[in-house]
């Protein structure tokens, strides 16, 4: 396994000291900083092993080893940030589409049929050209986001 080396400037270090000192801010990022001072492999650094770290801070290996790399490829200060979603979900249907989607529920069901069911819902929309493709399961949210009321 390749090791990211952790060189500390005086500067960082006494960032991370002062973070730790206060003892206010998010956990995971007070654990990063520990970690951070304890791996400094710099003059004044403990050079502490992985598995001494591990041990101290009671994390595991692969923790470690997560903290060294990020802060080796995005920097000090993307080490001690949580990272940002990276996907974002989008809207499977707009407005127009969810009211198709809520007509056809508060329509009759198919003949033989009680009421709609999901897979239903979600073929007859496909079949009229609202969508190309959509799971029951964004049917239902979409209809639960409505309070829609089938009684």
């Amino acid at each position: 396994m390749d090791k990211h080396v952790v060189r500390l400037t005086e500067d960082e270090r006494k960032k991370l000291s002062d973070l730790i000192s206060k003892g206010r801010g998010p956990a995971a990022a007070l654990r990063r900083a520990r970690i951070l001072l304890k791996a400094d492999e710099s003059e004044v650094g403990p050079v502490w092993t992985d598995s001494e770290i591990c041990e101290a801070l009671e994390v595991s290996l692969s923790t470690v080893a997560r903290v060294r790399k990020t802060l080796v490829e995005e920097g000090f200060d993307g080490a001690l940030d949580r990272k940002k979603p990276q996907g974002r979900q989008y809207r499977k249907l707009d407005g127009e589409q969810e009211a198709r989607l809520i007509a056809v529920a508060c329509s009759l069901p198919p003949e033989g049929r009680v009421r709609w069911t999901l897979k239903m819902l979600s073929d007859k929309l496909v079949e009229l050209n609202v969508v190309d493709y959509i799971s029951p399961e964004c049917v239902r949210t979409t209809l639960k986001k409505t309070n829609l009321n089938h009684g």
